[in-house]
């Protein structure tokens, strides 16, 4: 068990989920800023750099394959301090046109028998002009995504007019793109999935990317939830529109294999679940879209990755890169080297 295991995270645990996110992202804001304590981490944890590692995945080159998923980071604060915990890149957000609070809490809850994970923060952030400043003071070369959604007051009807304003406000600042319409936390977001909306949408930010100096990758992220028959739109979409690819998956709103009575989990209510309870079906949509579309454009795989096995098998069903989130809150940065040890040690056994 490692030190963060046994020792930090009983500790962090002890007060409200939300609370130690909100305090563990002003700390990691400020440390950034303390002399020699980012040197200090890219020593501690490093990744011992290796050519089985490294990747290459639309245009962009990663010297591993483990980043960490959006909703971590909501604001970009904190990206510098988590890119030397060891990640290879940080996605950012979701941001927003403008800032929102997001959902009444409480809106975050662990299950910690089951290593997972419901929320339904509802796209709390401060805003993309805020995002842009933190944006502006980067240092370092760990390369950053940015998660682009829509406001909760815009109506449905006018969605890709949001996403469009965040792709141009982040455009200079961040190395790839990443469109959310897949959480389930805000009203309506999901209808934007379906293939006439999603085009367009997709379509939309393709036209403003063509017409940038250099194109940027902008990638969909797509719901657990999705049947084969509305994952084939999904590849055909990707197909006619011309992204960099998808990333799978966002959390699920379903509530299956849990071990808490269903009375307690009623209880909680509505929201997003992740973790390892989400192991299985995100490996399995990464499964069926890599091998629908014969591999034809890159997936990044997230969901339930709380082991190095986890990892290795959404690579093995076709992930080019995973993300963590939820795997990272219950076994801390370690986890990052643990999984980059064991595909080196799987391809030494080749």
């Amino acid at each position: 068990m490692s030190f963060y295991s046994s020792v930090v995270r009983p500790i962090l645990f002890r007060f409200d989920p939300e609370t130690i996110h909100t305090f563990t992202m002003n700390w990691l804001s400020f440390l950034n800023d303390v002399p020699g304590v980012r040197s200090f981490c890219n020593w501690h944890f490093n990744v011992k750099s290796n050519p089985v590692l490294e990747r290459e995945v639309f245009g962009l080159k990663f010297p591993h394959p483990v980043g960490l998923a959006a909703g971590l980071d909501k604001d970009a604060r904190a990206f510098e301090m988590l890119g030397a915990m060891g990640f290879a890149f940080v996605e950012v957000g979701t941001v927003t046109p403008r800032p929102q609070i997001g959902n009444p809490k409480p809106r975050l809850f662990r299950l910690v028998k089951d290593k997972a994970l419901i929320n339904r923060m509802g796209f709390n952030n401060n805003g993309v002009e805020s995002m842009v400043k933190n944006l502006k003071k980067r240092h370092t070369n760990v390369i950053i995504g940015g998660n682009i959604g829509k406001n909760e007051v815009t109506p449905i009807e006018d969605a890709t007019r949001d996403y469009v304003l965040g792709f141009n406000a982040l455009y200079e600042y961040v190395d790839y793109f990443v469109v959310n319409v897949s959480c389930p936390n805000q009203q309506n977001l999901r209808e934007l999935q379906d293939k006439e909306p999603l085009t367009n949408l997709l379509e939309t930010l393709c036209e403003a990317n063509a017409a940038k100096p250099r194109q940027k990758p902008i990638l969909l992220k797509i719901a657990p939830d999705l049947t084969n028959e509305q994952l084939d739109d999904i590849v055909e979409i990707v197909g006619k529109t011309g992204i960099a690819g998808i990333i799978a998956t966002n959390t699920t709103t379903k509530r299956d294999g849990l071990s808490y009575s269903k009375e307690y989990i009623e209880s909680i209510g509505n929201g997003g679940l992740s973790g390892a309870p989400e192991t299985k079906r995100s490996t399995e949509v990464i499964r069926y879209v890599h091998e629908k579309s014969k591999g034809a454009f890159p997936i990044i795989g997230v969901g339930g990755i709380v082991t190095p096995e986890d990892a290795y098998e959404k690579l093995q069903a076709g992930a080019s890169l995973v993300q963590l989130y939820t795997g990272f809150i219950y076994e801390g940065p370690s986890l990052i080297r643990k999984i980059c040890k064991y595909i080196v040690a799987k391809q030494e056994k080749m």
